[in-house]
């Protein structure tokens, strides 16, 4: 069924990992779409790519990357959206995807998803880049929210509005991470529902939900362990808002067998069925004994 920005719900879907080809081409798990790490196969015209082909014979395949580097100040690499733009082709996914943050400059690729000051200025500029993008590849680019450490003193503008006026003036969707908004909560003091509810309800097609590690002054989005509590219900909150996008886990370390990665997403059905009552004061906070001497960050943002 087509819902936002033509795109479909794919329902329930899982991060495609090497670790699972195997299992995935010999019994056909019952799930219902996989989204692939575009890099991870742009370049390659061996076994992964052959894999992939034969995983998209079969399944909706959505293609999501980490360097298009969306708001750096160099120049859009168009050698890496020619080679994007021939593996959609091929592999015809429901949509590609990647993040508001910058990977490098200087042609250099970091390897890390670095986040922007949210002004006028910057946004004008990754507006800018969006419709280049979109122009060339010839269909919408999804978006994703990065979890983020600090804060620029120079921003202006809550993230979640400047995801707003990011998708009026470019048309573009929205990849809501669950997991992402509240690692950047805790990190940056600002409140995960303020934000879920502030965003483009509407423009949401995708949901992502992961793991993180919790070290006590602070949160890093790991993706290697189960979905925490809060983020379950920070979940919840969202999904009944945005009941029509497609929904999807990550596991990226300590990667389990295939039915223990399964069974996780699977956890999302109770959240998603049920209402939820007072979620607002449950996922504000972290609970008091995940957490020792949490740092103020606002202090340590100023400077930045």
């Amino acid at each position: 069924m087509a819902t936002r920005l033509g795109l479909p719900n794919l329902g329930l879907g899982l991060g495609l990992r090497s670790q699972h080809f195997e299992h995935i081409l010999k019994n056909n798990p019952a799930v219902d779409w996989f989204e692939v790490i575009s890099e991870n196969f742009m370049d390659s015209h061996g076994r992964p790519r052959h894999i992939l082909h034969q995983i998209a014979e079969r399944y909706p395949v959505v293609m999501h990357g980490v360097s298009l580097s969306i708001g750096s100040t160099d120049p859009l690499n168009l050698d890496y959206l020619s080679s994007l733009k021939q593996l959609a082709t091929e592999v015809k996914p429901a949509w590609i995807s990647d993040h508001l943050c910058w990977t490098g400059v200087l042609t250099t690729n970091s390897h890390d998803l670095l986040p922007l000051p949210l002004n006028d200025e910057s946004l004008k500029h990754v507006c800018n880049r969006i419709n280049q993008v979109q122009d060339y590849l010839e269909r919408p680019l999804i978006i994703e929210n990065p979890s983020t450490y600090a804060a620029f003193n120079n921003s202006t503008l809550p993230e979640w509005e400047f995801l707003r006026i990011m998708t009026e003036e470019t048309g573009c969707g929205l990849l809501l991470d669950v997991n992402n908004v509240y690692v950047s909560s805790f990190n940056n003091d600002f409140d995960p529902v303020e934000y879920i509810k502030g965003i483009p309800h509407d423009k949401i097609v995708q949901m992502h939900l992961a793991g993180h590690q919790n070290c006590g002054n602070y949160i890093i989005d790991t993706h290697d362990r189960e979905v925490n509590s809060q983020v379950w219900k920070l979940f919840q909150l969202a999904y009944q808002l945005a009941n029509e996008a497609s929904v999807l886990l990550e596991w990226d370390g300590n990667i389990p067998s295939f039915d223990v990665y399964h069974s996780e997403l699977l956890k999302s059905k109770q959240y998603m069925d049920a209402t939820f009552i007072g979620v607002e004061n449950e996922v504000r906070f972290m609970d008091k004994e995940q957490i020792s001497n949490p740092l103020n960050l606002f202090e340590m943002n100023k400077f930045i």
